[in-house]
């Protein structure tokens, strides 16, 4: 069976938190690959972070998708930064907030010219009753305007396959 009952669940933005503590639980062992720094406002000790960093930050809301619901900090104006301090003080558990990571520039073609945008790989793996393995190829989601992070289709991004020629 592809994509199996509850596949998606680690990739619930609610749920990015608890990632790495579950890898540490049910594996009793470190992740290999780290997670975007990410706080959860429920918790005492990351509001305060949150709240002191709010302006270098991204925040998400974790009943959104597909892209909605993503503020950089940075971006907003002093009067909208209040408002999203407040909403996050009122429903702290309704977001996340996470270091700003810069994606990777890599080149696509847009209107027949070779531009660099920001880009995200999402890698296939197949878990079988005996092994699981982590196919040689993914799904590259980029970002068609030069100034977004956002990657998601339902944004404007695009996608193209990726190959692992070599390793």
């Amino acid at each position: 069976m592809l994509n199996a009952f509850g596949n998606g669940v680690a990739d619930d933005k609610g749920i990015y938190y608890f990632v790495p503590k579950m890898v540490r639980y049910y594996l009793d062992e470190e992740p290999i690959l780290s997670n975007a720094p990410t706080y959860l406002p429920f918790y005492k000790d990351d509001m305060r972070y949150v709240m002191d960093h709010l302006d270098t930050l991204v925040v998400k809301d974790v009943a959104e998708a597909g892209g909605y619901g993503v503020v950089f900090g940075s971006k907003l104006d002093s009067e909208k930064l209040e408002s999203l301090r407040q909403a996050v003080i009122r429903e702290p558990r309704r977001f996340i907030a996470q270091e700003v990571v810069d994606f990777q520039d890599l080149p696509i073609m847009d209107e027949g010219e070779r531009v660099e945008r920001k880009a995200d790989l999402r890698a296939f793996v197949l878990s079988g009753a005996e092994e699981t393995v982590v196919w040689p190829s993914g799904l590259t989601r980029f970002s068609r305007n030069p100034d977004s992070f956002i990657v998601n289709s339902s944004q404007g991004g695009g996608f193209k396959d990726t190959w692992i020629l070599s390793h």
